[in-house]
């Protein structure tokens, strides 16, 4: 579903660094910030670090203008948010609270290019999440993580064959 549309919303809640809850009318709905990915909250301290700067960003009760690109897998809203005409998306990037998620960049023609150089002036500046000696983007942790699990359950079934 490809249905790009502007409306105005009010912040609810913030989930983590890259997804929000926006209640417009009577209506709330979870959205995905669009073209981002925030660390982990696993990842200590950037993802906690990360939620909290949205927060900030995004306080209860703000008004936020919303582009609402699609609906994902999950059933959430795929946006990019505005306030005052800024993208909120690109500055978690431009700050170290996020890096650009290169797999969905075709979504945001708009934005493509301040969320490029906004990840690479944050990479420069060894901003938050870039501040690390060795920083692992949230969708290799997710993968690594989920490796790990896989492997962990085919060792306990391997052990549970042996006994």
């Amino acid at each position: 579903m490809r249905a790009i549309a502007y409306y105005t919303a009010i912040v609810v809640s913030v989930g983590d660094g890259d997804t929000i809850r926006v209640r417009t009318g009577n209506k709330t709905v979870t959205a995905r910030l669009a073209c981002i990915d925030a660390p982990e909250m696993k990842q200590n301290p950037w993802g906690q670090q990360s939620v909290t700067r949205l927060k900030q960003l995004l306080p209860v009760g703000q008004s936020v203008t919303v582009r609402a690109i699609e609906t994902d897998k999950y059933k959430r809203l795929v946006a990019e948010v505005f306030v005052v005409n800024r993208s909120v998306n690109v500055s978690m990037v431009q700050e170290g609270q996020a890096v650009v998620y290169r797999q969905y960049l075709k979504s945001c023609p708009e934005s493509k290019d301040s969320l490029l150089q906004g990840e690479n002036y944050a990479k420069q500046q060894r901003l938050a999440f870039w501040s690390q000696a060795n920083p692992v983007i949230a969708q290799i942790d997710r993968s690594q993580r989920r490796q790990s699990k896989g492997q962990l359950q085919q060792g306990v079934l391997l052990l549970y064959l042996f006994l």
